[in-house]
């Protein structure tokens, strides 16, 4: 009798330990408890992957395990998407999105994947504004006299952006559409072939990144004409916003957010979010980031799915009125 007695105090025990390794709170100081991997669906060195990297070193520290960073790039974005989308819900697995992805879908691509469905919002994490720049030859330096410069100068001004269906290509037809500014596109692969083509004149004017074009204006090198965002930018903060030059509302910066898979556990979205803020909180992280081109923004995962669903809709109309067209 005592020895199953014995036996069954252990049973019960053991059931007590159980139970209480599987709460919320101690799901969340148990996790991690091996590697945690964030999947960028882009190449190195743009912004996305600039995030991770500085996200990924900082989480190591506090977390004591470590912290891969993976790039998976094609489609647009979708390939690493679909690699998380395809994970366990574990938390292991994170993904490092932009709003490239509500592009794709305002472009109307067809995606294997519903973002509200298929993955878990975790919270926002930054911004990069867009900015519209001039070659100095232009001798324009505000919306204003780029409108009078169009007009003395009918069907002679083109601009390079990032890509047809990217957001600076949406921003670009944007502005266009609210001044009747008339500007034939040139989409290039991406924002840093733009650079030394607007910089050596071959072309007037290009749309691209704020933090690639800082530089090149604090050298003289280039105009900046106006910032798409609600403020001004950090590394350009004597130049005006295109809101702040009567385009109201014009707030079409490139937001970054990390998910992952759907149905992850919320102790554990709890613990990456108080962690990433911590993070994101520290000055010496600030300041890496906004040389980088990202801007710090903390949002929780409502205000993703908020992004997510109202830029769609921006997108989509966009993209019906300037007949854009996935390439």
């Amino acid at each position: 009798m005592k020895l199953k007695l014995t036996s069954l105090l252990k049973t019960c025990a053991l059931a007590l330990a159980c139970h209480a390794l599987a709460t919320p709170a101690a799901l969340a100081q148990a996790w991690p408890a091996k590697s945690v991997r964030i999947i960028v669906p882009y190449g190195t060195g743009g912004g996305a992957d600039i995030l991770a990297r500085q996200l990924g070193a900082s989480l190591q520290q506090a977390w004591g395990q470590g912290v891969a960073v993976e790039n998976r790039t094609g489609a647009s974005g979708n390939i690493g998407s679909e690699v998380v989308v395809n994970s366990p819900a574990d938390g292991y697995t994170l993904l490092l999105q932009n709003s490239t992805m509500v592009v794709n879908m305002g472009l109307g691509m067809k995606l294997n994947y519903d973002p509200e469905k298929d993955l878990t919002p975790i919270m926002l994490l930054g911004i990069t504004p867009i900015a519209l720049v001039a070659h100095p030859s232009l001798n324009v330096k505000n919306l204003k006299e780029l409108q009078d410069y169009a007009k003395a100068n009918p069907g002679k001004l083109s601009y390079g952006s990032c890509g047809v269906g990217t957001p600076m290509h949406f921003v670009m037809e944007l502005i266009k559409q609210k001044t009747a500014l008339d500007a034939v596109h040139a989409g290039y692969k991406g924002c840093a072939p733009v650079v030394p083509d607007v910089v050596g004149g071959q072309i007037p004017l290009a749309i691209l990144s704020a933090n690639l074009a800082a530089p090149y204006a604090k050298s003289g090198r280039l105009n900046v004409i106006g910032v798409a965002s609600q403020k001004r930018y950090s590394l350009l903060p004597d130049t005006l916003t295109f809101e702040e030059q009567g385009l109201k509302p014009l707030d079409f910066s490139t937001w970054f957010a990390l998910m992952g898979p759907a149905k992850m556990p919320p102790a554990v979205v709890s613990k990456i979010v108080a962690d990433v803020q911590k993070v994101l909180a520290d000055p010496a992280v600030q300041s890496r980031l906004s040389n980088a081109g990202v801007e710090p923004y903390a949002g929780n995962g409502a205000a993703v799915v908020k992004l997510i669903r109202s830029d769609k809709i921006r997108y989509e109309q966009l993209a019906k009125a300037a007949n854009i067209k996935p390439e």
